[in-house]
C-alpha cells in the first residue's frame, strides 16, 4: 500500500501558558505553536463546505483556524472546566458549536445531531484531533467502527510518533502489526508532519506526528468474513516472534494438518512470521482457514 510521507519536522518556541491546571489523567498537552496549528489545518484539506468534528479542542488553538475555513465546527471537549472557556471564546462565531462529553461514549451521528448541524445528503464529516496518547488505539478503533466511519470522510489526527509509525508501517517493518492492518484495511494513510515536544504545553515526553486517514469507499482487500479476518490478524500478531504455523496453531479449532492445508491453499510459507504478510496475504490465508 502506498503511503505518502513528508520529512518535514516542525518545532517552535512555545508561548507561556496560563495558570490552567492540566490533567495528566486526560493526557492534556495543548498546542502552542501557530505554525504547527496552521500545518495541521492545511493538511486536513478543509474547505467552506466542510463540517468538522474536532476531538479535544483544549483551549481552541485549532478551532480558531478551523472556524475560518469550515462551514461548521463541532468541538467535543471531555474536560468540563474547559467548556465555559470555549463557549465564551467562540460566542461570537455562530459556525462553532461547543459540546462537553467523551468521544468514546458517543457516535459521530449523535454529536452532529446534538450540535444541531445539518449535513447535506450523502455528506460526511471531517474529524480532527490531538488524540490523548493513552487511548489512541481504542479511540481510532472506535472511530473506525462501521457506524462512525460511514459518517466520516477523513481523520486528521496527531498521535505519538511511535504510534504513527506503526499505523503507517508496511509489511516487513519491525513495527508492522495488527494496528497497521486494522487502519490500512479501512483507510489510505498519509504522513503529514512530525511535531516536536517543544510545540506543546506542558511538554510531553515523546515526539508526535500528524496523519491524514482517508476512509476508503471499499476496504483495501476483499474478505468474506471481516470478523474472521481480524481474528486471524490478531492471533498471528499475538505471538509475533513465532512462525505463523505456531502462532496460529489451534485457531478456530484447526489442527496442524488442516492448518497446513490452509497455508498451502493460500500459497504462504508457514515458516514466515506475521509482520512479513501483506494485507492481501492475510485475506487469502483467512479465506483458506474458514473455507
Amino acid at each position: 500500500m502506498k503511503q505518502q510521507k513528508s520529512s518535514v519536522t516542525i518545532s517552535r518556541k512555545k508561548r507561556p501558558s496560563n495558570r490552567f491546571a492540566f490533567r495528566k489523567s486526560l493526557g492534556q498537552n495543548f498546542l502552542r505553536d501557530s505554525s504547527v496549528v496552521a500545518a495541521i489545518v492545511e493538511g486536513a484539506l478543509i474547505n467552506s463546505q466542510d463540517i468538522v468534528v474536532e476531538i479535544g479542542p483544549g483551549d481552541g488553538a485549532l478551532t480558531i483556524l478551523l472556524a475560518e475555513r469550515a462551514q461548521a465546527v463541532v468541538a467535543l471537549e471531555i474536560d468540563e472546566r474547559l467548556t465555559p472557556i470555549l463557549l465564551a471564546k467562540f460566542n461570537s462565531r455562530p459556525n462553532v458549536k461547543i459540546l462537553q462529553g467523551d468521544i468514546m461514549k458517543k457516535q459521530i451521528s449523535d454529536i452532529i445531531e446534538e450540535a444541531g448541524v445539518c449535513l447535506a445528503p450523502g455528506q460526511r464529516v471531517k474529524v480532527l484531533g490531538n488524540l490523548p496518547y493513552y487511548i489512541t488505539t481504542p479511540l481510532l478503533m472506535h472511530l473506525l467502527e462501521v457506524s462512525n466511519r460511514q459518517k466520516i470522510s477523513t481523520l486528521t489526527v496527531m498521535v505519538q510518533k511511535e504510534v504513527a509509525d506503526r499505523i503507517a508501517a508496511g509489511p516487513g517493518s519491525r513495527v508492522f502489526g495488527a494496528l497497521s492492518v486494522a487502519v490500512q484495511y479501512h483507510c489510505r494513510v498519509e504522513h503529514l508532519l512530525d511535531v516536536s515536544a517543544e510545540a506543546f504545553v506542558p511538554k510531553p515526553k515523546v515526539a508526535s506526528a500528524v496523519l491524514r486517514l482517508t476512509i476508503l469507499e471499499q476496504p483495501s482487500v476483499k474478505v468474506s468474513d471481516e470478523a474472521a479476518f481480524f481474528h486471524t490478524v490478531r492471533t498471528a500478531f499475538g505471538q509475533r516472534r513465532k512462525t505463523l504455523q505456531n502462532a496460529l496453531a489451534g485457531i478456530r479449532g484447526h489442527g496442524r494438518e488442516s492448518l497446513t492445508e490452509a497455508f498451502a491453499a493460500a500459497a504462504i510459507d508457514p515458516g514466515r512470521r506475521a509482520e512479513t504478510l501483506s494485507l492481501q496475504e492475510f485475506a487469502n490465508l483467512t479465506e483458506a482457514i474458514i473455507r
